[in-house]
């Protein structure tokens, strides 16, 4: 947790800290280099066993960036506080321990643990979960350890960038009735965003999608009627939503603009009833609930890219809170339920005659 791997050159520091540890260990960490900017940044994938099903495990070691004092973590109550406690370093140590864990007590089926460097910021170029899937690393069924608090992610919503420019007319700051302002048709567009239909949609799993004014930029000089201005929307739209759909609807606004889309990805879904979710719920009730619900994941992660290569998969993480925020923590205690949780999943299914 101490390394700051916000940046390009922390996330390689962590990641090669993680190699020596499995080295340390007599394991035979797989490096895979090619992500990042410039592609300087290495990939992890440890492989244990040898049987069927073949389970992947995924982690990621970068965070997001924060304050000095949330690098230094210090545990109060049962909480671990600090960056990347609860996304997601804290589920990637017991992930890594879990490994440790089948490989002393014989693994009965095949499991990868794919560590990248990459998943909280897209550098352009391939993405660390691109390079280890190109190299092979795919498998039946894959858990990534984002923050669940035990619930079984079984849906994420797809992400839709936008960047809208408004266009207005300029005039002299003293005499703002002889132009057109362009930060004012911005704000009046974004509050006509939010009453499209698309925004009133619901589904099973989520009450609505959202939308976030991420960044604005209008104006030059303070004594002149700004004649263009630009904002950047973050939408985070329903499994059942078309994102073009969305964007005809924006586009369909009356007023002088135009709209860029910047990026977008597919939604992601497992079927509650897929074998493996099924045997990820028996081993959460032993532990936890007596239901684990299947919860709607208003983020995304790289599961997109691993449900792009047919491989089904779930986030389902520990306990906590805070994440990407100023006091982010999880629950101590819960990280070793979940590495009991991780260890015992794989058991299952290596005791079944065949997955799915």
């Amino acid at each position: 947790m101490r390394y700051r791997s916000y940046s390009p050159a922390g996330a390689q520091s962590v990641m090669e800290f993680i190699g020596g540890w499995f080295e340390a260990r007599g394991f035979e960490p797989m490096r895979y280099p090619g992500a990042g900017p410039d592609g300087g940044l290495t990939s992890l994938a440890v492989r244990i066993g040898s049987g069927s099903p073949h389970i992947l495990l995924h982690g990621h070691a970068d965070v997001v960036p924060a304050e000095e004092k949330q690098f230094e973590p210090y545990e109060k109550g049962g909480e671990l506080h600090g960056r990347g406690t609860y996304d997601m370093k804290g589920a990637l140590a017991a992930m890594m321990y879990a490994l440790e864990d089948l490989n002393e007590l014989g693994c009965p089926a095949t499991v990868d643990l794919l560590v990248v460097p990459d998943e909280e910021k897209d550098y352009g170029g391939p993405s660390g979960a691109e390079i280890l899937i190109e190299n092979g690393h795919v498998g039946d069924f894959i858990i990534t350890g984002e923050p669940t608090d035990f619930r079984i992610g079984t849906q994420a919503k797809g992400v839709l960038d936008l960047r809208i420019t408004l266009f207005g007319k300029s005039a002299h700051g003293s005499r703002p009735w002889l132009g057109k302002n362009a930060v004012l048709l911005a704000a009046e567009h974004y509050r006509r965003v939010t009453e499209l239909p698309f925004t009133r949609e619901r589904s099973e799993l989520f009450p609505y999608p959202s939308i976030n004014l991420a960044r604005i930029i209008g104006g030059d000089v303070i004594n002149r009627v700004p004649d263009r201005c630009t904002y950047d929307l973050d939408i985070r739209y329903l499994p059942e939503q078309d994102p073009q759909e969305i964007v005809r609807q924006i586009r369909s606004i009356d007023l002088p603009a135009r709209v860029e889309v910047l990026f977008s990805r597919e939604p992601t879904y497992v079927s509650r009833g897929n074998p493996f979710v099924r045997a990820l719920r028996e081993v959460v009730t032993r532990h936890y609930r007596a239901n684990p619900v299947s919860v709607g994941r208003h983020g995304a992660s790289d599961i997109v890219y691993f449900q792009r290569a047919g491989v089904p998969g779930v986030e389902f993480g520990p306990i906590g809170g805070g994440h990407h925020g100023p006091d982010e923590y999880v629950v101590s205690s819960s990280l070793e339920t979940y590495r009991q949780m991780l260890v015992q999943f794989v058991q299952i299914l290596g005791k079944q005659p065949k997955y799915p």
